[in-house]
């Protein structure tokens, strides 16, 4: 995603401000993969890493390698897991590496046994990104893909259209929509309905695609939705440090830099101060918010 790949942007504050997935999420995807009967846990690949939150939690594999196009991401991952080290952790041995996800040539081939991509499937493309998987996937590996859609706050339900005009309106002053980088946005607000088919692609190497959504009750049309899964207890001042690392936001920025001088302050300053005071309160507004996301995911096993 070019945004997070500039040099100035803030990784520190990036990985500071957005939510952190929940054990039940990887493990979810550790029993999908240990169902298959060729199963192995010894390499694991994490694409697009950012700053390797994901990547240090695929605990149960030996090697696990994060990858990201962006210099910067690579170098905070390398930071943080450097300053989190311990020196008796037990667990895999984690190392980074900098380049596409769809170009994985420091992997041989039939090497692999888990590969992700948290929040960065939306913008792979996947007529080169299923081969490569085909390459490097072991028979009975698996990949996971999963990406958390807009935010929704279940204290306080009327305030949905205020966030669905700000995200996805079309005024070019006052909305984030036309900000967004495509094709990637479509995909992730469609949640992932748009990744093709393995096979489609590389007829015979996969088996059919698991698409699981974990929903709850904010998408209906959804099939088989579950409960939601990601959630998180947030102070305002933290809800208003996460709206400013998303990458349309920034982009806005370049576009509109005298909306910094706004005399009600920058836009999603002006976002915030609404959900605010449109928020129902008796007894004045709690200092925490609860914020749920959406969360969309796509499973894959190599069938040969």
């Amino acid at each position: 995603m070019a945004t997070f790949g500039k040099t100035n942007f803030d990784t520190t504050v990036y990985a500071a401000s957005r939510p952190t997935y929940p054990q039940a999420l990887y493990d979810f995807i550790f029993d999908f993969h240990k169902r298959s009967p060729d199963a192995k846990f010894e390499r694991a690949v994490d694409l697009g890493c950012g700053t390797g939150q994901a990547t240090v939690e695929l605990k149960p594999f030996t090697y696990v390698t994060g990858v990201d196009p962006s210099e910067n991401m690579i170098r905070s991952a390398r930071e943080i897991l450097e300053n989190e080290r311990d020196s008796d952790r037990r667990g895999p041995v984690i190392d980074f590496v900098q380049g596409s996800a769809e170009k994985l040539d420091f992997l041989p081939n039939d090497s692999t046994d888990l590969i992700i991509a948290a929040q960065a499937g939306h913008w792979f493309d996947w007529s080169t990104m299923w081969p490569e998987l085909a390459r490097v996937m072991r028979k009975g590996a698996t990949a996971a893909f999963w990406i958390y859609s807009e935010f929704r706050l279940p204290q306080y339900p009327t305030l949905t259209p205020l966030i669905v005009a700000y995200d996805q309106g079309t005024d070019p002053s006052t909305s984030l929509g036309p900000y967004w980088q495509q094709p990637g946005r479509t995909v992730l607000v469609n949640h992932l309905v748009g990744i093709p088919e393995g096979n489609d692609v590389v007829p015979g190497a996969f088996e059919s695609l698991d698409r699981v959504y974990f929903t709850g009750a904010y998408y209906p049309e959804l099939p088989s939705a579950r409960p939601i899964v990601l959630r998180k207890a947030m102070s305002w001042e933290d809800l208003l440090g996460y709206f400013r690392t998303w990458s349309a936001l920034l982009t806005f920025k370049e576009r509109h830099p005298s909306d910094a001088a706004h005399p009600d302050g920058p836009l999603e300053v002006r976002f915030w101060k609404a959900l605010r005071e449109g928020a129902p309160r008796a007894g004045g507004l709690p200092d925490t918010v609860e914020v749920e996301w959406p969360v969309a995911m796509v499973l894959a096993r190599k069938a040969i």
